[in-house]
C-alpha cells in the first residue's frame, strides 16, 4: 500500500513559487465561502509515520488559511476527565461546527494502533476497534461533514535520517524523544498494522489520502491542493435538500397489537405501602450510590414517556435519595443553534457524566425517532440510521462502565387527557401543558407507532428498555427506583 508513496516525490523551487501564490488565494477564497455558507463542517486527520512532518503540515495549512476559523487539536495524552468517559468523547467535543475547519493530529486511530503494535491488542479486537470508527466517520459524513483523511508516510532509512537531524539541530532536539526511537524499532510492526489499519477504514465517503513525506514542498502542495479540491466540490455542487416524506399512517402489527398495548395499566400501588417502598428503595439507591465500587461506575437515566406520564415525578424521587453533588439532570427541549451546527448527538455526548455520577435525561437522543420522525424534522434516511447510531452510543457509554438505564412511561388516552384538564386548571401546574402537548395528542397513534419501533430497535441485551405502566403514579415511581437499584446492583455485582 505504501509503496507508490516511497518513490522520493520532490518538487522544485520554481515549481513551488509558482504554484504556491495561487493554491493559497484559492484555499482562502474557499474557507470564506464555507465560513459564510455554514453548511457543513470540515474535519482533517493528519496522521502518518513519526517525524514525518504531521506538526508542520498543520502549521502550514494555518498559515495559508484564517487561523481564527481553523481549530486545531492534537489530543495526545488522556486528562482525567478523559480516561473516566468512552473514548470518542474527547473527539466528539472537539468537533467543529458547520463553516468551520477542525484538524486533528493526535487522531481516534492513535490508539488503537498503538495497543495493537505493542501486543495490548489482538486483531480480532483491533477489527473491532475499527469497524466502529469507520461506522463514526459515516455517520460524520451523513451528518453533512466533509472529511479528509492524510497519512504521511516514510521509508524506515528516511525515518532515521529525519530524528538524527532533529536531534542534531540544537533547536529541534527537543522535538526527539526516547519513546520516537522505540517506535523506530518497531518500524516494520507499526507498517504492518497501519496498513491492516487503513485497508479497513479507506470509505468512499472518507478516503485515506497518502502522501509521501520526504521532501516538505511536495507534501505541502499535494495536501493543500486536494483540501482545495473537495472543498471546492462540495461548495461548488448546488445545494438541494430530499423532499421530506410524510410520516406514514399508523398501522397495526399482524398480530393486532402493538407492544405498549400489551402493558397493564391498571396496575396499582396503595398509599401506604407506596410510602414504606419509597423509603426502601430511596434508601438503597442511596447506598448503592456510595458503594466503593460505584467509584468506578456512572449511571445514565433516560427517561421517555407520553406527555403527562409523570417523568418529572419519577425523576424527583430519584434526586431526593442521592447526594446534590453526584448527579445531573439534563433536561432536553429544541436544540440550539450551536447544537444544530453539529452532528445530532454531539449535545449528549458532552453530557455523559463522570465516574461516581448519575445523568438523568427528561427526554433525550431518542427525540430523533419520536418527535422529529412524526413531525417530519428531519428526513426518512435520518431518523433511520439513527436506530443504529443510537444503538452504538449506548455500546460505548456501557463498555466504559456506565449502567445505562431507559424508562418508557406509558398513561392511557383517558388519563393523559384527565391530567391535561388538571394542569389547565391548578395554578402552579399551568406551566406544564402548552400548546404542543395537544398538537401531540392528535397523532396518538402515529407515536405509539413510532415508539413501538424505537423499542423493538434499540431495546438492547446491555441497554433495554423498562416499559413502566404509568397511570398509577405511586406504581411507576416505585417501579423506577427499583429497576435503577436491580441495575446498580447488578453493575457492582451486588
Amino acid at each position: 500500500m505504501f509503496e507508490s508513496a516511497e518513490l522520493g516525490h520532490k518538487i522544485g523551487k520554481t515549481v513551488w513559487k509558482k504554484e504556491l501564490p495561487a493554491l493559497r488565494e484559492a484555499l482562502l477564497d474557499a474557507q470564506l465561502d464555507l465560513l459564510q455558507s455554514r453548511r457543513f463542517p470540515v474535519v482533517i486527520l493528519i496522521a502518518g509515520v513519526d517525524c514525518a512532518g504531521k506538526g508542520e503540515t498543520v502549521n502550514i495549512l494555518n498559515e495559508w488559511m484564517d487561523p481564527r476559523h481553523i481549530e486545531t487539536h492534537a489530543l495526545r495524552v488522556l486528562t482525567d476527565e478523559e480516561e473516566e468517559r468512552p473514548p470518542m468523547w474527547r473527539y466528539w467535543r472537539a468537533l467543529p461546527p458547520r463553516g468551520k475547519i477542525g484538524i486533528f493530529i493526535g487522531t481516534w486511530y492513535s490508539g488503537p494502533l498503538l495497543e495493537n503494535v505493542y501486543g495490548r491488542s489482538k486483531n480480532a479486537e483491533l477489527d473491532q476497534q475499527l469497524e466502529r470508527i469507520a461506522r463514526f466517520e459515516r455517520m460524520l459524513c451523513d451528518e453533512g461533514a466533509l472529511v479528509l483523511k492524510f497519512w504521511l508516510h516514510l521509508s524506515r532509512d528516511e525515518q532515521k535520517k529525519r530524528l538524527k537531524s532533529l536531534e542534531k539541530d540544537p533547536r529541534t532536539r527537543w522535538r526527539v524523544t526516547d519513546t520516537d526511537w522505540q517506535h523506530y524499532k518497531l518500524y516494520h510492526a507499526f507498517r504492518k498494522v497501519s496498513e491492516r489499519m487503513l485497508r479497513a477504514t479507506s470509505s468512499p465517503e472518507a478516503p485515506w489520502i497518502i502522501v509521501e513525506g520526504t521532501d516538505p514542498r511536495y507534501r505541502y502542495l499535494t495536501i493543500g491542493k486536494a483540501l482545495l479540491g473537495a472543498l471546492r466540490q462540495r461548495l461548488d455542487a448546488p445545494e438541494t435538500a430530499p423532499p421530506r416524506e410524510p410520516f406514514p399512517p399508523a398501522t397495526t402489527a399482524i398480530d393486532g397489537l402493538r407492544i405498549l398495548q400489551t402493558l397493564d395499566l391498571s396496575r396499582r400501588l396503595k398509599k401506604a405501602d407506596y410510602a414504606d417502598e419509597l423509603e426502601r428503595y430511596q434508601g438503597k439507591l442511596n447506598l448503592l450510590s456510595r458503594h466503593p465500587g460505584f467509584r468506578k461506575r456512572s449511571v445514565v437515566v433516560v427517561f421517555e414517556g407520553n406527555d403527562a406520564a409523570g417523568k418529572g415525578g419519577s425523576i424527583r424521587r430519584i434526586t431526593q435519595a442521592l447526594d446534590a453533588r453526584q448527579y445531573r439532570v439534563v433536561p432536553v427541549a429544541a436544540p440550539t443553534d450551536e447544537e444544530r451546527a453539529q452532528p445530532y448527538l454531539w449535545r449528549f455526548w458532552r453530557t455523559i457524566p463522570r465516574k461516581g455520577r448519575f445523568a438523568i435525561f427528561d427526554r433525550s437522543w431518542y427525540g430523533r425517532v419520536l418527535v422529529e420522525r412524526v413531525e417530519g424534522f428531519c428526513d426518512h434516511g435520518d431518523w433511520m440510521r439513527a436506530y443504529g447510531e443510537i444503538n452504538d452510543f449506548e455500546e460505548q457509554m456501557v463498555r466504559n462502565d456506565t449502567v445505562v438505564v431507559k424508562f418508557w412511561l406509558s398513561i392511557s388516552k383517558e388519563e393523559q387527557l384527565r391530567r391535561f384538564n388538571d394542569r389547565e386548571k391548578i395554578g402552579f401546574k399551568r406551566f406544564k401543558i402548552t400548546d404542543e402537548d395537544w398538537r401531540n395528542r392528535d397523532r396518538w397513534d402515529d407515536y405509539e407507532l413510532a415508539v413501538c419501533d424505537m423499542i423493538d430497535r434499540t431495546s438492547t441485551e446491555i441497554a433495554p428498555w423498562t416499559l413502566v405502566p404509568a397511570n398509577d403514579k405511586n406504581f411507576a415511581r416505585i417501579k423506577v427506583l427499583k429497576t435503577l437499584c436491580e441495575r446498580i446492583e447488578e453493575a457492582l455485582g451486588e
